[in-house]
């Protein structure tokens, strides 16, 4: 199933580490199914982060084919991936951009992070830039069924049912 991502700019006061707070404008990521999505979801999303006013500023389609966290990264990078075809009928290579949203803690992470992201890929392809993305925080849309799903897997694991034995 194809997913939108919609990146979103809320503007709010902040409470920095020295207890001061400043007006400040986030950039954040989330799936829906359209801009009224996107809006109720983040508008959701932010009544947890601040009792403050806040303002969303802008909603708009992001072009990310994927998003990928990595467990103690606090950054996210964007990353163009070039995929790399040959054409049947004039024989010529022909490359398709596709962007990946990782998450690292430096340039040469991101990079490791990306190559891993893309290990499963059958054709060639090469990473031509990774750019430092404004995005604080990525929220996919959960239903509720990863969480059954995820205690099935885990209750049909081969060692559980050796252990139980």
């Amino acid at each position: 199933m194809s997913v939108t991502w919609y990146e979103c700019k809320v503007k709010y006061k902040k409470t920095h580490e020295t207890g001061e707070q400043k007006v400040t404008t986030d950039t954040y990521l989330l799936d829906a199914v359209s801009y009224t999505e996107a809006e109720a979801r983040i508008t959701e999303e932010m009544k947890t982060f601040t009792e403050e006013d806040f303002r969303i500023m802008n909603i708009k389609v992001a072009n990310f084919s994927e998003v990928h966290p990595f467990e103690n990264s606090d950054r996210w990078f964007k990353s163009k991936v070039s995929l790399v075809a040959l054409d049947e009928e004039s024989g010529k290579e022909k490359k398709a951009n596709i962007y990946l949203l990782v998450q690292a803690n430096d340039v040469k992470e991101a990079f490791d992070n990306t190559t891993k992201a893309m290990e499963q890929t059958m054709g060639d392809y090469n990473i031509p830039s990774i750019t430092e993305s404004p995005i604080v925080d990525v929220f996919p849309y959960f239903t509720g069924e990863e969480e059954q799903l995820e205690k099935f897997k885990v209750l049909d694991s081969p060692e559980l049912v050796e252990q139980e034995n």
